[in-house]
Order: C-alpha cells, then structure tokens, then sequence
C-alpha cells in the first residue's frame, strides 16, 4: 500500500516525464504516460485497498470486508478524510454484526469524518440509532433518525425508518 503523499508525488514525476516525452516528439510515449499518471492521481482520491474493501461488502463477505480493512496500518496517514469516514462506516458495518459497541464507536468516527454521499451518511446514522435503540438510549437514536429521515432525499431508506420509528414506539 502507497503512502498518499508517495502516490501524489509519482503521479506528479510521471506526468512530468510525460510532458518530456511529447517535447522529443514521442506522442504515443506521453500520452500512455499522461494515463498512467492519471491513474495515480485517481488512487490518490480513491484508495484501492477500500475499493476491494467496499466489492467484499457487496458480497456480503464481512470477513474478506475486514480482513482487507485490516491491511490499513494507519488510516489518519494513509487516507484523506472522507476516505477515513468510510473506513470507519465499513468496520462499523462489519462490526453491528460481532459487537455493537465497538460498531457505535466506529459509526460515531464516520459522522464525524463525514462521508461523500447524503445516502451513506444517513444509513450510518440510521445504523447508530439502530444501535443507540438496542442500548435502551431512545432520546438520542430519535435525534439520529430524524437526521437520517432529513438525509435520505430519495426515499432509499423510508421502508428500514418507518420500521425503526414503530419499534421505538414499542419501547
């Protein structure tokens, strides 16, 4: 795995290369490189080892999700800071399913970090309100599930919202 500062600079060396290459005349040579450059710089924005990560998710295989999470040493150095909420939001994932209190520390990480899309942030606080719920703190997982109700714009999340809302009724 590449530091975030390594991937920046090769990109940028390559890309420079790049520019020498179109200087004697070898346009094939710049183009492939101005490429391969560009594809540092999307690593950059997008770490690989959560885009692993997120395809192990959608194969509902929390093991691999984790395993692979793992690989992160140290995600504050490594990962920019939306990258770094999602880190977080996917262990919060894998963890509501083993240890509902180390997946609320790991959801309360991701809001805070904040995640790219209205839709994940408002099932990360639906998560946490699920949570909150299942710990018997009712005020503040009514406070997360309006927020989430506020998020979910496209009406993804209203089915999972309305059944949440009649449980906390029963409560």
């Amino acid at each position: 795995m590449f530091n975030k500062l390594f991937k920046l600079v090769i990109s940028i060396l390559i890309f420079g290369f790049s520019i020498y290459q179109f200087s004697v005349d070898n346009i094939g040579n710049g183009i492939a490189l101005i490429f391969l450059s560009l594809t540092f710089l999307l690593l950059y924005f997008k770490n690989e080892i959560l885009i692993i990560a997120f395809l192990r998710m959608r194969k509902q295989d929390l093991d691999g999700t984790e395993k692979w999470l793992l690989r992160i040493k140290n995600p504050e150095s490594s990962l920019i800071k939306k990258q770094v909420g999602y880190y977080n939001y996917l262990f919060g994932i894998v963890y509501s399913q083993k240890n509902l209190t180390t997946a609320e520390k790991y959801f309360k990480k991701a809001i805070s970090f904040g995640l790219n899309m209205n839709q994940d942030l408002a099932m990360a606080k639906l998560s946490l309100a699920g949570i909150l719920m299942q710990k018997r703190r009712k005020r503040e997982a009514v406070i997360l599930l309006n927020e989430a109700k506020k998020l979910d714009k496209h009406g993804l999340l209203t089915q999972q919202i309305k059944l949440m809302q009649t449980q906390m009724k029963r409560i």
